[in-house]
């Protein structure tokens, strides 16, 4: 050996050779290189490193081990740790016997116990019950020690576990059980890529898929996008695909359907629960976070994900509609299921007759929301303005709509206020009902405040009034912003040429466009021009008197 080490050194170096360590570790432990080490440990006999096994660390000898819960090891006093006594021989290797201590793993003998028994077997069932709470055995051994008087090691806990969770396998869940035509189950998908009509790229359509509970025929529909409207429509879709409905329709809590999840009273979107009515269903949204609820929809998903869509691609929607269609026919109707080892088309015959009939016509699908009745007394949709009863101004309702009817509806109980066909744009609807008998207070109060800002405004909001009664107040409502936009000033000059002229069929419009072209003209200025405007009138009068025939 070309380096001689001192006794000092070399006694640690073959101490920590007899213990298993490699001479990467004894050299950063000890401070002498490897090569220098192991040529001092094979001089004493002791094995470098295992055959084959070349930069592994052996496996820790049993009398090195130590169990979480094995008391510390004593060693009497005259004990030398192997290799460092003096008069013992480097060459020599200690006695393996003499530095081992009894394993746990060793059965203990126990009066009244087969040897072959586990020290377990008596707390059996709390061990088991503890397993379906989800703790683990360093958990399970603390309370066996704690609470139940085990005079056991932790390594026994944790075979007997171990054997325990082998013997169990996976934890079993219970299958709902529905009878025919009384259950189906909808929930929405990711579906396989379509190239976007709009934007010439491929996009993820969404797949909605509808299970019946009792056959698990399954109707699966692609979809862009989604809305309240789409969601109600899809189920519609479905419905009459399969000839009839059930009478529970079972879904998460999505916002198409639920507005505001409950498991005793949810509050469901409007048109999703009248569309169900009109088919004769009930929605039972799931528990938040319960999706084993509805546990058959979610395999109906998953199959259609990773057997027919996975990795295809569609030049349209219309395509890839048509290919799961074809799918669904030759190969989900006709496979043998899991659970009920019956064939889909065999069990769906079954159920058919079950179903609830369909209606005779479609649901007619509206839109709704919330409208706030203005001093008119009417509500606004579509730039088109449709009365509710006196008494309703200023307060909140419910409005739904559709292509040929308008329905207000008491936003308390649901109550139909008032039903109107629809008018185009700009146009109003309010019966001879609905009309006040006398200016409403609010009225007076808008007159009043166009008084203010000029005789000439008050007038002309009085005579706007007078003429055409409440259909004009969104009007003067204009006159008074024309008002804070332009000055009082010029907004009263604005309305004295308008009542100058004879008042025009639309006054706002003509005192916008008078403030919008001169913003800068007096009333003394504006004169000429209204003479001007008067000549003109009357020539067009006289025009008129003269190509009458009579």
């Amino acid at each position: 050996m070309s380096n001689v080490l001192s006794e000092e050194k070399r006694q640690p170096v073959i101490a920590l050779g007899r213990l298993g360590w490699p001479l990467r570790r004894i050299e950063k432990e000890t401070g002498v290189r490897r090569e220098t080490a192991g040529a001092y440990l094979k001089a004493a006999g002791v094995a470098v490193r295992p055959p084959r096994a070349w930069g592994r660390r052996p496996p820790a000898k049993p009398a090195n081990e130590m169990s979480p819960d094995s008391p510390p090891i004593s060693k009497p006093a005259n004990a030398v740790s192997p290799g460092l006594d003096a008069g013992t021989p480097p060459g020599d290797p200690p006695d393996p016997a003499a530095n081992q201590a009894p394993t746990h793993a060793d059965p203990v003998a126990v009066p009244g116990r087969s040897p072959t028994a586990s020290a377990c077997e008596p707390y059996f069932d709390f061990i088991e019950l503890s397993l379906s709470k989800g703790r683990n055995a360093k958990a399970i051994y603390q309370d066996l020690v704690d609470d139940h008087g085990f005079t056991g090691r932790y390594q026994c806990v944790k075979r007997f576990v171990r054997q325990l969770r082998h013997r169990s396998g996976p934890q079993s869940s219970a299958v709902i059980v529905t009878p025919p035509g009384e259950e189906s189950q909808a929930d929405y998908g990711s579906g396989p890529m379509v190239r976007d009509p709009h934007s010439g790229r491929y996009r993820r359509a969404r797949m909605f898929v509808l299970t019946l509970g009792y056959s698990r025929k399954a109707v699966r529909l692609l979809t862009f996008q989604s809305s309240t409207r789409i969601w109600a429509e899809l189920h519609e879709q479905a419905f009459r695909r399969l000839g009839g409905s059930t009478r529970t329709v079972v879904l998460d809590n999505l916002g198409e359907g639920v507005l505001k999840p409950d498991i005793y009273d949810p509050a469901l979107n409007p048109l999703y629960r009248d569309l169900l009515t009109h088919y004769g269903a009930v929605a039972l949204p799931c528990r938040v976070g319960d999706p084993d609820r509805k546990g058959k929809v979610e395999r109906g998903v998953g199959h259609a994900k990773n057997t027919p869509l996975k990795g295809l691609r569609f030049e349209s929607l219309a395509e890839a509609q048509a290919y799961l269609d074809r799918w669904e026919q030759n190969w989900a109707d006709t496979r043998i299921h899991g659970a009920t080892k019956r064939q889909l088309a065999a069990m769906f015959a079954e159920e058919k007759p079950a179903l609830v009939p369909l209606p005779i016509e479609p649901f007619r699908h509206y839109q709704f929301g919330d409208r706030r009745v203005n001093l008119d007394g009417c509500v606004e949709v579509d730039a088109a303005y449709y009365s509710a009863p006196p008494g309703w101004i200023g307060r909140g309702v419910k409005v739904q709509w559709d292509d040929r009817h308008v329905r207000v509806l008491d936003p308390r109980t649901g109550q139909l206020l008032r039903e109107h066909l629809r008018q185009q744009r700009g146009g109003y609807r309010i019966p001879e009902e609905d009309r006040p008998a006398r200016t409403p207070r609010t009225t007076e109060q808008l007159l009043a405040r166009c008084a203010r800002i000029g005789a000439h405004t008050g007038a002309l909001a009085e005579h706007m009034y007078r003429q055409d009664g409440g259909v004009v107040i969104r009007r003067i409502q204009g006159l008074l912003s024309l008002a804070r936009k332009h000055g009082a000033a010029l907004t009263d000059d604005a309305c004295a040429a308008a009542l100058e002229i004879g008042v025009p069929a639309n006054p706002d419009r003509f005192v916008r466009g008078w403030l919008e072209r001169r913003p800068q003209l007096t009333l003394r200025q504006v004169d000429p021009i209204i003479r001007q405007l008067t000549l003109y009138r009357d020539f067009i009068d006289n025009k008129s008197q003269e190509n009458d025939p009579e």
